[in-house]
């Protein structure tokens, strides 16, 4: 707890606030009136927006969320083909936030209502045992960015998945989405806080290519909100000095190469294609398949399924804006008002990591307010 504590220190935190608003006002001196650094992952803004970071810094500064919500992006037509085969009597295996997504018509959850057969699980392994127990035609319905996806590959390296279980997946790939937001979102970025969880597992290299390619200052971050801190430092510094690196804030935790074993593995069952993120359209090679070693636990193979294209957005919905940082929640017609967390319109309001939902939950409070009541 001490360790942790320490990236909460209020003395810390406000010098970095006083370096920030200085190397804002040198940028302002230098004719930069506007700074837009966004933040890939879901838990950052989460750190971002529970301690009131954006109320902290100049108000030249914008801090802007990016796609890293994985249960936001799943297409609606996925959520559709799990609805039908539960509705037929197979087993449907979910996560929590997946069970709350709405698809073209409702969600997992509402299908359930009316009698589709889902269960919420907390990760994979309660899906291959509640499979072998039950003995029943089951589908897990699996989501997830890089640091979820070994946990599933382990699993069919050794062969342990019950023949009962099939797999609905949608697992997406985290850099070809910002190469995506770089060449065609209308957000011009001053930086990008890069997601520390993915790191973990892909290594900081992954990221290298936001400062060599598109020369943005990017910084792989931590968590806590001295982590977040320090990484708007850093970019500003950067831009100040007129130069573009990639940074590595959470160097303990994150390594240059990653996790090999991880990646050895989830190479071995999945192969790249091209994948259709929800309310975005497709980009290229930014999806996982199941190599043709592993198809025989492909529920889209299996039962014969073809994918349609669901509806994704409903009308006003900003959602797929949202996502991509070219617009706030508060832009949304439908924010808090017809869609809240008890009763989501659009992804975003559902998950932990989406950024409606954030928003709606924690608003914004002052940072160091926060840090004198803890």
């Amino acid at each position: 707890m001490k360790f942790i504590s320490s990236y909460r220190d209020p003395k810390l935190a406000k010098r970095l606030h006083e370096l920030i608003d200085q190397l804002v006002s040198r940028l302002e001196r230098q004719g930069v009136s506007r700074i837009k650094i966004m933040n890939f992952c879901g838990t950052h803004e989460h750190t971002i927006t529970y301690y009131g970071i954006r109320s902290l810094v100049p108000s030249s500064l914008d801090l802007i969320a990016g796609p890293g919500c994985p249960v936001c992006i799943v297409p609606a037509g996925y959520i559709d083909t799990a609805i039908k085969l539960a509705m037929e009597g197979v087993t449907i295996y979910t996560y929590g936030d997946m069970y709350r997504v709405p698809g073209s018509y409702e969600s997992l959850a509402q299908a359930r209502a009316k009698g589709a057969n889902v269960k919420v699980v907390y990760g994979f392994m309660d899906a291959v045992r509640l499979a072998r127990n039950e003995k029943k035609e089951a589908v897990f319905f699996g989501v997830g960015f890089e640091t979820t996806q070994p946990t599933l590959a382990s699993w069919m390296v050794r062969d342990a998945i019950p023949e009962n279980l099939k797999l609905l997946l949608a697992l997406r790939l985290t850099p070809p989405v910002m190469r995506y937001v770089l060449r065609k979102s209308r957000v011009d970025l001053d930086g990008v806080i890069a997601p520390g969880h993915v790191s973990t597992i892909t290594g900081a290299k992954a990221w290298v290519f936001l400062s060599k390619e598109f020369n943005v200052p990017t910084v792989i971050a931590g968590f806590e909100p001295l982590d977040v801190l320090i990484a708007i430092a850093e970019i500003l510094r950067q831009k100040l000095h007129g130069y573009s690196r990639l940074y590595n804030e959470y160097g303990r935790v994150v390594t240059w190469d990653g996790n090999l074993r991880a990646q050895e593995i989830t190479d071995k069952v999945f192969e790249v294609t091209d994948g259709y993120w929800r309310g975005i359209g497709l980009i290229p090679s930014s999806s996982l398949r199941l190599r043709d070693k592993y198809a025989s636990l492909d529920a889209i193979d299996v039962y014969g399924l073809k994918i349609e294209k669901g509806i994704d957005t409903r009308s006003g919905c900003k959602c797929n804006k949202v996502i991509l940082g070219e617009a706030k929640p508060t832009d949304c017609p439908f924010f808090m008002k017809a869609c809240t967390p008890a009763h989501p319109l659009g992804p975003c309001m559902v998950s932990s990591e989406g950024t409606c939902h954030i928003w709606a939950k924690y608003g914004g409070r002052l940072l160091l307010e926060k840090f004198e009541l803890e």
